[in-house]
Parts: structure tokens; sequence; C-alpha cells
């Protein structure tokens, strides 16, 4: 919890970890810390890693700032999970399919969402009778 005198939340330095309550509270918070921390980061989650085209060896200044903005992305989204959230994401190969699973499996898929609105509405009706 406490870190070199700051508390989560505290700074805006840290980003806010997620302590498997409250997704979408997390979900928010984590979207206005990485849009304020740099927007580049929040496209690479949401559009997906920045493309290199060249081989290592042939890298330019451009190639290397692409590849250590998708790094970035990963270790800020990396740092605001606790380890059962970590192992659960941990062999995705980008930013964007890590916060994609962690969607899913806190939201549930479209599909999902559809079904459970579809059964509480019945469930609301059968009151209503």
């Amino acid at each position: 919890m406490a870190a070199q005198g700051h508390f989560e939340g505290q700074s805006v330095n840290r980003p806010p970890l997620f302590d498997d309550e409250d997704y979408t509270y997390w979900k928010t918070r984590m979207e206005y810390f990485l849009q304020g921390f740099d927007f580049q980061i929040w496209s690479i989650i949401e559009e997906g890693d920045l493309v290199v085209l060249n081989n290592r060896e042939h890298w330019t200044e451009d190639d290397r700032k692409k590849i250590s903005l998708n790094y970035k992305a990963k270790s800020i989204l990396c740092h605001a999970l606790r380890k059962k959230e970590f192992n659960r994401v941990s062999a995705c190969k980008s930013v964007m399919e890590m916060w994609e699973e962690l969607r899913i499996t806190y939201e549930g898929t479209d599909k999902v969402k559809e079904t459970i609105i579809d059964i509480l509405v019945t469930q609301y009706e059968k009151i209503l009778m």
C-alpha cells in the first residue's frame, strides 16, 4: 500500500492499482492516467502496437521511439496490476491484447452482456406480473 511515503492514488506518477474490485472504476481511472501521461500510449492500448518495419540492425531513431512507447505502455499496465491479473495477461503479445483480456474477464463479451440484460428484463417482467 504505502511505498516511499505515497499511497495508491496520491501520485500522478503512479498508475491506479487494480485490486480485483470495481473494474469499471479502475478502467476509467487508468484511461485518464494513460491519456494524461502520454496520449500516444493510450492510442497504443486502443489501436495496437506502433509498427516497426525495419530489422533491428536498421532501426532509425523513430523506430526506437516507437518500440520504447510500446514497452512503456505495457510496463505501465503491468505496474497497475496485482499478481493474479498480471499472470492472467502476461502471455499476451501486445498491451492491446492485455487490455482486452482484462475487459472480457471483468465485463464479459457483448453477447454475455446481452444475455444478462435479457435475463434481468425477464425477471423484471415476472415481478410486474
